[in-house]
């Protein structure tokens, strides 16, 4: 066989897998299986050497990118299998195994050498010469080392000794070196292997690797240089440290060269932590090694409320709860105590002093905290909020919105948007999401809306009103911006332009390399890096050139084409808030503010001081204050490797119930191809997770599409059981199973996966389902034709008969500050507070048509407050705004009991002609205005 074909055999690719660790681990519980039949004697044993020799050969090239089992135990268990050695094999395959999917690994050195090793041991138990242990090793925390340079086998075995020997009883944590030696290689190590948290990238290195990853082009695309083959091997140093820094942000990289140091370090920036010399002084490397996880393993205040309840106290201040003290003498409510245990009720305390911080003035541990954090979500601040997400948007609102400000914002935002308008007194022009009828959810804001809507605000001379974007990202149901795309293009619109990006439900995304170039901090941050660029400003001088005759006043020749903003002028503006504790480690309420605003520090800082301490409480939780600081310390450690597994279990999810035979006949997954329309898909993908394309497409559709659909949310089409997706949520799902999911829609219902998400959840969850559907197959087996009927009708009502998704109509205008141009800013703050006077306002019946023969005699019904039906859990009418014919039907046809504003005893609250009238006088203005 000729060199090259032995070496395509060699390349194994692993395309096809999202995570690759759990392809790893279940290989090795199928490795584990079949070596344990040969030892029971299996008829078939030559077919299973076979097997076990081909997955063998699977497991080989993916190894060397872990620490353990090391590939002198790959070499090993193929010598077993190769002499017939099967009990050696099984035990030795079991032991690895269990260590795998237990973590014990972590916490013990297993002696795969030793024949006595079983699956027992790795498990827990302690065999004499299995395992070489202390109390304080097992305390500690273990990580993996990517070191890469080309070394021989015997080179790197002497290496991970010397590693092993600078090791200290008093250090905090323990590591394992990982060697590679090419840049692909690392790439691959860092993208698969979550436990690395350090690379020390030498000099000398190969620039391909065997392994045949397909993602890593993507990388290599984005590297330094476009055309890596042609730099010179003294760059690959550099080049590979800035490319790690892409993938995982958070790891500590650390360069070793032959050339100056002095040179190299000045050209690398913030990307590696430190620059040695060639090999010098290795227990310098260790410390700092061992010192850039304490910097992230470090919780400020967690550690300081952890102290302060260790301390004597004498409490002569507020909260009698305080130190417990209220609960351990009571005779009634000692119960309480027991449940939750006393450290809680020891760290509750009113106290800002004693090592402790206030959250409205931070100066200690807090303030560290907030720092900590804005550098792991790659934000210029971070604020700690503990009431909430709501309450972050008001803030954010309130700090940078005055009265008539005009915001441009997306109508199906959270309500909590909406009362920020209210309160800041803006003029708000909402913008309509495209509308997904068939499954009554609404997507999200067309870029070409959003530009049109600008583009008419200047030719009406009000873009210096116009002040801020506001856009949920992801929405409820998924939908993604492109939103490095929208800033840039609306940049280039309005230079100063301030943008706000809800994260609420996307505060993971930082920390998975696909998701992460679409969020709010990773946006401001590429944008700012760019606009510095020389590149860019070519860019932009041929754009110039491009449209130098175009007439500007012709909104319609810029609409469908890419605009530019003048670096010269531009500033990146960028606010995000998070609702941490939904997506991420933190108590209930726990949320985050991130700032990445180049005009902050000259405009925003004193005002956004005000706001905060406007909505925070005097009295904020200390223990959400302490997880949103641990959450933090997660994320930065391990947030890689729980993100890639929430994904994971959402790909699991989805294709069992793609291919469940029962499932698919009454239950359909909605993949990207449903719930986005073709024209805002540029990759043309209809489906992530279609065997035809494969994962790695991800990463492409990411990368292009106007929109894309986050993985983790699956909404489950559940028209064809003839139960609506409120029923299904309440009577089906939760009444008999337990199992909880957060929103519905007309016919579907809505699972997230997050970090916490197991295997077992999901396979709870399939379980359920297949249930459910065999008792449905049962029902209409038993049906009579007349109830068969009655079923069809109810499946036909959810699946077909819905109700149209309205647009938002119009403000009145008696809320409007100006009748002149096409754009219909309306104030909600005047109509808001218009209907606190009772004599203003009315109410029409919608039962017996009274609104709509109201509307057909000409009359303009106005609401007076907020409407919000639960589902699609958005106002559908704000107050000021004109109810349309198909508000109306729509809220007609619904069939929901929770419609939050509405009294269907009494009718529509709506402001009364004289109220609209007197209001219009008020202003100055006339009926016919």
């Amino acid at each position: 066989m000729a060199k090259s074909q032995r070496t395509e055999q060699k390349r194994k690719s692993l395309s096809h897998y999202y995570n690759a660790s759990q392809y790893r681990i279940d290989t090795w519980n199928r490795l584990k299986s079949i070596a344990r039949q040969l030892v029971n004697g299996s008829p078939k044993a030559k077919e299973h050497r076979k097997t076990i020799r081909k997955l063998i050969a699977y497991l080989h090239p993916i190894e060397v990118y872990w620490a353990f089992p090391g590939q002198q135990l790959m070499i090993q268990i193929a010598r077993d299998e190769e002499v017939g050695d099967f009990e050696a094999l099984s035990r030795r395959v079991a032991c690895v195994t269990s260590a795998l999917m237990s973590g014990e690994y972590r916490r013990k050195h297993i002696n795969l050498a030793d024949p006595r090793i079983t699956e027992t041991d790795a498990e827990g138990a302690t065999e004499s010469g299995t395992f070489f242990e202390t109390d304080r090793v097992r305390r500690r925390h273990y990580f993996e080392v990517l070191i890469v340079d080309k070394l021989t086998p015997g080179q790197m075995e002497a290496q991970r000794t010397a590693l092993a020997n600078l090791r200290r009883d008093e250090d905090k944590f323990t590591y394992s070196p990982v060697f590679v030696s090419s840049l692909d290689d690392a790439l691959i190590a860092v993208s698969l292997n979550h436990s690395i948290q350090s690379v020390i990238i030498k000099y000398g290195f190969d620039l391909h690797s065997d392994n045949d990853l397909p993602m890593i082009k993507t990388y290599l695309e984005q590297a330094k240089h476009a055309d890596i083959d042609t730099v010179d091997s003294s760059e690959y140093g550099p080049i590979l440290a800035d490319t790690i820094a892409k993938i995982r942000p958070e790891l500590d990289l650390f360069l070793v060269t032959d050339r100056s140091v002095e040179e190299v370090a000045g050209t690398i920036g913030n990307t590696c932590r430190r620059v040695f010399y060639n090999t010098e002084d290795y227990f310098e490397q260790h410390l700092n090694i061992l010192r850039g996880i304490q910097d992230r393993y470090q919780t400020p205040f967690f550690t300081a409320l952890k102290e302060y309840s260790t301390k004597p106290t004498g409490v002569f201040h507020a909260l009698p709860i305080s130190r417990g003290k209220s609960i351990l003498k009571s005779h009634w409510i000692k119960d309480m105590g027991e449940f939750y245990g006393l450290n809680i009720f020891l760290a509750e305390t009113s106290s800002t002093s004693g090592g402790l911080d206030s959250l409205l003035e931070p100066q200690g541990p807090i303030k560290e905290a907030q720092d900590l954090t804005a550098r792991a979500f790659g934000s210029k601040q971070t604020f700690f909020a503990t009431n909430g997400t709501s309450t972050c948007n008001k803030i954010v609102v309130q700090a940078l919105i005055r009265p008539d400000d005009i915001v441009l914002i997306d109508r199906d935002c959270h309500k909590s948007h909406h009362y920020g308008m209210v309160l800041s007194g803006a003029n708000v022009v909402y913008l309509d999401s495209y509308p997904l009828s068939e499954y009554s959810m609404y997507g999200a804001v067309p870029l070409r809306s959003i530009k049109e809507a600008l583009l008419k605000l200047k030719g009406e001379g009000k873009l210096h009103r116009v002040k801020m974007l506001l856009l949920t990202n992801c929405t409820f149901d998924g939908i993604v911006y492109n939103v490095q795309r929208v800033m840039e293009e609306c940049l280039a619109i309005k230079p100063d332009l301030v943008f706000l990006w809800d994260e609420a439900w996307f505060g993971f995304a930082r920390f998975g390399p696909t998701y992460r170039q679409r969020t709010a901090m990773h946006s401001a941050n590429t944008l700012r890096e760019r606009y510095k660029s020389d590149e860019y400003r070519v860019e932009y001088e041929a754009y110039k050139q491009e449209t130098a005759d175009l007439d500007p006043d012709n909104i319609d020749v810029w609409l469908d084409r890419r605009l530019y903003p003048d670096p010269d002028t531009v500033a990146v503006r960028t606010y995000a808030t998070q609702s941490t504790h939904k997506t991420l480690t933190a108590l209930r309420q726990g949320s985050m503010i991130h700032i990445n605003d180049q005009l902050y520090k000259t405009r925003v800082e004193e005002s956004f001081h005000e706001a905060f301490m406007t909505h925070t409480s005097t009295s904020p939780n200390y223990q959400i204050i302490a997880s949103l600081d641990v959450g933090r310390r997660q994320v930065e450690l391990e947030g890689f490797e729980l993100v890639q597994k929430q994904v994971e279990m959402a790909m699991v999810l989805r294709q069992s119930i793609m291919t469940q035979p029962l499932l698919k006949k009454y239950f359909r997954v909605l993949t990207v191809g449903d719930m986005v329309p073709k024209q805002y898909r540029q990759s043309g993908i209809e489906s992530y997770y279609d065997p035809d394309h494969g994962w790695q497409d991800i990463w492409k559709a990411w990368e292009s599409d106007e929109f894309c659909l986050d993985a983790t949310r699956v909404t489950l089409f559940v028209g064809a059981t003839g139960r609506d997706g409120e029923t299904f949520k309440n009577e089906v799902l939760m009444d008999k199973y337990g199992i909880q999911v957060n929103k519905t829609s007309r016919n579907s219902v809505l699972f997230m996966t997050n970090i916490g998400t197991t295997r077992s959840s999901v396979a709870y969850l399939i379980e359920v389902l297949v249930k459910i559907a065999r008792e449905l197959e049962q029902e209409l087996e038993d049906m009579s034709p007349a109830e068969r009927k009655v079923h069809d009708k109810k499946v036909k009502s959810i699946v077909e008969d819905l109700p149209p998704l309205p647009d938002f109509s119009r403000f009145h205008d008696a809320f409007r500050k100006s009748l002149d141009g096409k754009v219909a800013e309306g104030d909600s703050r005047s109509a808001f507070f218009l209907a606190y006077d009772a004599e203003n306002c009315e109410y029409l019946s919608l039962e017996d048509n009274e609104i709509g023969k109201a509307m057909a005699s000409g009359r303009d019904v106005v609401s007076a407050s907020f409407i919000i039906p639960y589902p699609p859990g958005f106002p559908i009418l704000v107050p000021g705004q004109v109810a349309s014919p198909e508000i109306i039907e729509f809220l007609t046809k619904l069939d929901v009991t929770e419609i939050h504003g509405y009294r269907p005893e009494l009718g529509l609250r709506v402001f009364t002609e004289a109220a609209l009238q007197e209001r219009i006088k008020s202003k100055g203005r006339n009926t016919d205005g």
